[in-house]
């Protein structure tokens, strides 16, 4: 804003001498819109009948005073709004605990006479695709082999068996995958469903679920809520 404040309006009010400083340091964009009417109406009781204020300059002041008004109605919208948002991510967190979801973790959790599922993304057909298991140790548990299969999200079931026939121990293992294109094995993202111990909003509201035998994962990388 363009203050045309006379200097009879300022000394008026008392304010030469401290007013006239902080407009300098502080900015016109600080002063309140109760500082602006303030100035404003000091202004048109001291000014100089011979040359009034134009009626285009009083309406830019009244403007500007608007602005300084919408712009903290604003930021308070803004404000109001990420705190709606924050306590309906809250909402949707609660309900998610128990939940199973798909997420490209690289990890599953087998429990007693449970089983490890997911799936893989094809970004091409491949003429052999298998997902591999390994224990803590990085030793190969089992390969268990899909086949030929086209473009597009494939589901796979670990049992628990090992590649012997034995079944291996509850516990945290490694799920990775590849497919062939083109005569050459690639590896593949392997999703694994695991399931949401519970749920915190981290930094800026983001939401962070802790899944079993896993850890944090970002809300934002899972695939599907099931």
């Amino acid at each position: 804003m363009t203050t045309a404040m006379t200097s009879e309006a300022l000394s008026s009010l008392g304010l030469r001498s401290t007013q006239e400083s902080q407009v300098a340091n502080k900015g016109t964009n600080s002063l309140s819109s109760d500082d602006f009417m303030e100035l404003l109406l000091a202004e048109i009781q001291n000014q100089d009948p011979l040359k009034p204020m134009e009626n285009s300059e009083f309406v830019a002041q009244l403007a500007s005073i608007s602005q300084v008004t919408s712009s903290k109605e604003l930021q308070q919208s803004f404000a109001d709004l990420s705190a709606s948002l924050v306590s309906n991510q809250a909402l949707q967190a609660a309900g998610m605990v128990g939940r199973d979801v798909l997420a490209p973790t690289g990890l599953g959790v087998l429990e007693q006479g449970g089983s490890v599922r997911g799936t893989v993304e094809l970004p091409q057909a491949s003429s052999e695709v298998a997902v591999k298991i390994y224990d803590a140790t990085g030793q190969l548990v089992r390969r268990l082999p899909l086949g030929s299969q086209a473009a597009g999200e494939i589901q796979y079931q670990w049992d628990g068996l090992r590649d012997d026939g034995t079944y291996a121990p509850p516990g945290t293992y490694l799920i990775s995958a590849e497919a062939e294109f083109d005569g050459s094995n690639e590896a593949i993202e392997a999703n694994v469903v695991n399931r949401v111990n519970g749920v915190t909003l981290g930094n800026g509201g983001a939401l962070l679920l802790d899944l079993a035998g896993v850890g944090p994962l970002d809300f934002n990388q899972v695939k599907q809520i099931l």
